[in-house]
């Protein structure tokens, strides 16, 4: 793959960039990668780069200000080969074709000194008005950069700019920094074009990534004449590691030229030093820059389960600590979304939009989960799981549950009154649940995410899949309910006892309640209608069937949970079955017929 080199007036103004093959790209002041931002003579957009069967055809864009000039002429659509070269204003673009290969082949040095990240930081620059625009340029530089690729073409860039004796850079790595891994030369610039491989030496660049310290070679200086130069490399070279996780195995490696003939060994490393420094600060400002970014997307990865309330809490903690598995108490919230199955059959042929839809109804709830510092634990097809109590300790866990599952439950009725809402045929099914569970990063050593473990998901799922039963799109457990009478307010939410269940594979009974808003948002069903539906319930359970039928009577006919004991009383001929203990039992495991 041959490379671009863009050489302005300044001896900083340059990089040299690999040409992707038949893939077209944009030169311009402005353009991304392929940006020119030193000469005010190319435009925006200046031109299209196209490397196809060995040639770089170029061809001049509309809106292109001043014309490209190619064997001394203006052109606007022409192709050049290896060796050749084009300019726009006050640069120059040439095409080269080279390789950098890290060589076991170099000669031994005459000379060989190493020098401490410590003891660089300590010494002064001696030219430092050199060194500071530069320097303060770095983080600007570096943040800029899209991806490593980029990030290599900006560094070596900065280093061949800055170091005015260096004839060659290259940004080398060391696959995961073990001993004896593979080197690879991420990117790689030369000052002068000439048609030679670089080959940067194996045995410095792993010298130095193995003692994490910064190595010289010198193959030539005055008080050695006789000594010959290092092929394709120059008097010296030197190659400084990266330190920090974030750049593990990544090091700089430097080739150049005394810049005087007479350069003795002492006096040779002395003038170095300055340029040692000078990669030095680069290393280190580019791995806390990475770090900070690893560390960035990471925050990113962990917004998809936490709130930003959490997020803030745990800014200072280690990832490990805070995801560690723990024992604690928790609200679960399980959360699935109907109509799914009906949706897919109909819509066979337009599967990414039905995609999209059910993207959107998943979004409300992890949305609600979030936006009540929740975190958002699993996803099960077409349902979402939500916890609340982990990371951190949540007093009002409970409440907040309730409010996120109250907040989803309008969303999704707010979608059903408008016909063109994509969420307006869908229904939704909440089951919530208290107690104690495992939460943190649970898994294999091939696969772990972030969730809860233990019975108290299972109660909200099989809450869940009650609510279709029972006619309630929010179902709690006896906890959850308990805790919502003591500390959530009626004017934020109510509850009302559903029935006492007595299901397959459980061996304690289920005693169901579910949740409403105030009766200020659900006038439909008022409080007065609640404590009738209730004191329908005692009766039912105490054997009074009659006198629980009164009381179901006075519940509005448009409360499809009531239809459940008025059903079942209906099947027994209303009469309490012998032995009747109050608990109504149900055939299936996920809420079958009552038997």
């Amino acid at each position: 793959m041959p490379d671009l080199i863009a050489q302005g007036t300044a001896p900083e103004h340059r990089w040299r960039r690999p040409l992707p093959e038949e893939q077209a790209c944009t030169l311009g002041r402005e353009a991304g990668a392929w940006s020119v931002p030193w000469d005010p003579r190319i435009s925006r957009r200046h031109a299209e780069l196209l490397w196809r069967r060995g040639r770089l055809h170029v061809r001049r864009l509309p809106q292109a200000r001043n014309p490209l000039f190619v064997r001394g002429h203006a052109a606007d659509n022409f192709a050049i080969r290896t060796g050749e070269h084009f300019v726009i204003g006050e640069t120059a673009f040439t095409l080269v074709d080279q390789r950098a290969e890290v060589s076991l082949h170099l000669p031994l040095p005459v000379t060989e000194q190493t020098f401490s990240a410590e003891y660089l930081k300590e010494i002064k620059f001696r030219h430092a008005d050199q060194r500071i625009e530069l320097l303060g340029r770095i983080p600007e530089i570096i943040a800029a950069a899209r991806s490593d690729q980029e990030l290599g073409v900006r560094l070596v860039s900065i280093l061949l700019g800055g170091i005015a004796q260096a004839a060659a850079v290259a940004l080398v790595g060391v696959e995961g920094g073990r001993p004896e891994a593979p080197i690879r030369v991420l990117h790689w610039d030369r000052r002068l074009l000439t048609g030679e491989d670089f080959l940067p030496g194996e045995s410095l660049i792993r010298r130095a990534v193995e003692r994490g310290e910064s190595v010289v070679h010198i193959w030539r200086d005055g008080s050695q004449p006789e000594a010959t130069a290092a092929p394709t490399q120059g008097d010296w070279a030197f190659c400084t590691p990266l330190a920090g996780s974030a750049c593990r195995g990544w090091a700089f490696y430097v080739a150049g030229y005394f810049q005087t003939p007479d350069e003795t060994g002492t006096h040779a490393i002395a003038e170095l030093r300055d340029d040692l420094k000078f990669t030095e600060v680069l290393g280190s400002t580019l791995s806390s820059l990475r770090q900070a970014q690893l560390l960035e997307r990471s925050q990113a990865g962990l917004r998809s389960f936490f709130s930003p309330l959490v997020l803030e809490a745990l800014a200072n903690q280690p990832p490990e600590t805070v995801l560690a598995p723990r024992q604690t108490e928790v609200s679960v919230l399980f959360c699935d979304l109907r109509g799914f199955t009906r949706h897919s059959e109909q819509a066979a042929d337009d599967l990414f939009g039905l995609l999209r839809r059910v993207s959107q109804a998943l979004g409300v709830m992890t949305r609600q989960i979030l936006r009540t510092g929740g975190v958002v634990g699993d996803f099960h097809g077409d349902a979402a799981m939500g916890f609340w109590g982990w990371p951190l300790p949540q007093k009002d866990a409970i409440a907040r549950a309730c409010q996120a599952a109250l907040a989803i439950r309008a969303e999704f009725i707010a979608a059903a009154h408008d016909p063109h809402d994509p969420l307006a045929d869908f229904r939704i099914g909440i089951g919530l649940a208290s107690g104690p569970a495992v939460a943190g990063k649970i898994g294999t050593v091939d696969q772990v995410k972030v969730t809860v473990f233990g019975p108290v998901v299972n109660r909200a799922a099989r809450l869940e899949s009650l609510t279709k039963r029972l006619h309630a799109p929010i179902l709690l457990d006896q906890a959850t309910a308990a805790g919502v009478r003591a500390s959530v307010p009626t004017q934020l939410a109510r509850v009302r006892r559903l029935a006492i269940l007595r299901l397959d594979n459980l061996e304690t009974p289920l005693e169901v309640s579910e949740l409403l808003p105030p009766e200020s948002e659900c006038p439909q069903l008022t409080d007065a209608a609640i404590q009738a539906y209730e004191s329908a319930l005692d009766a039912l359970q105490s054997g009074q069937w009659q006198e629980a039928l009164q009381w179901l009577h006075r519940v509005p006919a448009e409360d499809q949970a009531k239809d459940f004991l008025t059903v079942f009383i209906a099947q027994h001929n209303r009469t309490p079955p012998s032995g009747w203990d109050g608990q109504i039992p149900l055939s299936s495991k996920w809420g079958g017929q009552p038997s």
